[in-house]
């Protein structure tokens, strides 16, 4: 298998997942605020949202946290792409969903084209207060 070959490959199969994310109901914690529990990675705020409570709680124990009952939301994952990423990227912070993060099994969804709302979507070729997309 090529390189161009194993790309192509890699593409397919996060398509695939990325569809069966965007179907699928996943548990959102929420923070001691009210607010969907967030961590920020790489200039991007992630939404942390779980497959089962047992990735939940997986997480909750990598928190120092696990004796206390965590409160959630569930929630479809195309309403996270396609409503609260847009939402919090209004803020100038990119955002993007981090899925089972305390995980092996964990999986990104950046705030890329054809994950996100183009609104939501970080022009990788742009550099931050640039017209052009050159270097500072």
């Amino acid at each position: 298998m090529t390189s161009t070959d194993a790309i192509t490959a890699a593409r397919s199969r996060f398509s695939v997942l990325l569809g069966e994310f965007r179907r699928t109901a996943v548990l959102v914690p929420i923070d001691p605020h009210g607010s969907l529990w967030t961590a920020e990675f790489g200039g991007v705020r992630w939404i942390c949202a779980f497959s089962n409570e047992q990735q939940l709680a997986r997480f909750a124990h990598t928190q120092g946290d696990a004796d206390r009952p965590w409160e959630y939301r569930t929630l479809l994952g195309a309403r996270l792409l396609d409503v609260l990423v847009p939402k919090l990227a209004e803020s100038g912070i990119p955002a993007g969903v981090a899925l089972d993060a305390s995980s092996e099994d964990g999986v990104l969804f950046p705030p890329v084209e054809g994950v996100v709302p183009d609104s939501a979507v970080v022009d990788l070729g742009m550099a931050p207060g640039t017209e052009d997309g050159g270097e500072r």
